[in-house]
């Protein structure tokens, strides 16, 4: 039986961590000690034909890794983390050569980079042609025209609401937050960058994340103006459970990659783009510096990346998430044209690329002109309340 990706806690807290950028890169005392894996890291590189990635939930799932498993008969173990942060900790903590891959969101791969936890890698090896244009040459995953990771899936965040409460009209704006009919049933993901940064379109900032001081001073007034609309702030896994029973009526922050398994189910939600705009997350692959596995790791994301990768990517047990590869595109469209069509990766009608075309998708990034640990701060201010 396969383990539900969801087991995950955060019992020390570190998604709600105060750590900046450069702590992150050189790595806590504090957090090494906690997430230390020596033990185990030590006994899975005597492994050859173990394959360890560490991702985000559902990555090491069968359904995605048994086609890689079976022909190179090898097992992939996923060590999954929730936020980027704790990411980091890991990698940092983590004894040499316990990673072979690491998935990260896009904005962290130069952190990634820069702590040379990352190797560079050759685009030619990677079917970065069969990608959207605007995907070909994504700007986080390069650094001085050097390719350091590779997309895998993304997604777009703005609300994620119940229609039986709110309607589409009603969710046009993030001043959806405020209206009366979601009182005490605003949920929160609880990680500052997707909330803060949709907060942040809606204050008028494009991009949503280089801001001045004093817009930040704005977006923090913003955020803590809806605690009397909070329902509470939730794990991954929590926040399909609130929109589920009605605990939580409106997230913001998230996006199809919620709903569109709780609709398998029947329960009347979605998710919408509001007119202010919208913000991509982005997974993508590395090649983890310390591996000594190398050859299989590249394989990995070759394979992760194929057309047959990239359609069982989108389409996790764990969360679906569209998918950069037009191949792909074609072949869930040939096998599984239903799903292509919940994941609005059709050729024939409006699709997932015409919201970029249209401007509304703003990548997500770090803050620029703040530290993370200021943006993490408010964060916990406003969870204090």
């Amino acid at each position: 039986m396969t383990r539900s990706p969801f087991q995950i806690t955060d019992p020390r807290g570190l998604l709600r961590g105060n750590l900046d950028r450069r702590q992150l890169i050189k790595g806590a005392g504090a957090l090494g000690g906690a997430l230390s894996l020596q033990a185990v890291a030590s006994e899975a590189r005597a492994d050859d034909k173990v394959l360890n990635i560490l991702s985000w939930p559902g990555h090491g799932d069968e359904f995605f890794v048994k086609p890689f498993e079976d022909k190179y008969g090898v097992k992939v173990v996923a060590k999954e983390y929730v936020g980027d942060e704790p990411m980091l900790a890991l990698m940092n903590s983590s004894t040499p050569g316990s990673f072979d891959v690491v998935l990260a969101d896009a904005e962290y791969i130069g952190m990634l980079k820069q702590g040379g936890f990352i190797d560079e890698m050759n685009p030619a090896d990677y079917p970065l042609a069969d990608y959207w244009p605007e995907f070909q040459h994504f700007p986080l995953h390069w650094s001085d025209n050097k390719l350091y990771s590779v997309m895998i899936r993304f997604g777009y965040l703005g609300l994620a609401y119940r229609t039986d409460v709110l309607t589409e009209a009603d969710v046009k704006s993030y001043k959806a937050l405020w209206s009366p009919k979601v009182t005490g049933r605003v949920g929160f993901f609880d990680w500052y960058l997707p909330t803060m940064g949709c907060l942040s379109l809606c204050d008028g900032n494009r991009p949503p994340f280089d801001i001045s001081d004093a817009a930040f001073d704005k977006l923090k007034k913003t955020t803590f103006s809806l605690k009397p609309q909070e329902s509470g702030f939730y794990s991954m896994a929590d926040q399909f459970s609130t929109l589920t029973n009605g605990t939580a009526a409106i997230i913001p922050g998230v996006g199809d990659w919620v709903v569109l398994l709780l609709q398998k189910n029947n329960v009347p939600v979605t998710a919408t783009i509001p007119d202010e705009g919208g913000i991509q997350w982005t997974e993508s692959m590395s090649i983890v510096s310390s591996s000594t596995k190398k050859d299989l790791a590249k394989a990995f994301i070759q394979y992760a990346s194929s057309p047959e990768g990239q359609v069982r990517s989108a389409r996790l047990p764990s969360y679906w998430a569209s998918i950069p590869n037009k191949k792909g595109w074609e072949l869930m469209n040939k096998d599984f044209p239903e799903d292509a069509k919940k994941l609005r990766h059709t050729f024939d009608a409006r699709n997932v690329m015409d919201e970029y075309k249209d401007g509304k998708i703003f990548i997500r990034s770090t803050p620029v002109k703040q530290s993370i640990e200021t943006w993490n701060d408010a964060w916990s201010e406003f969870k204090a309340l």
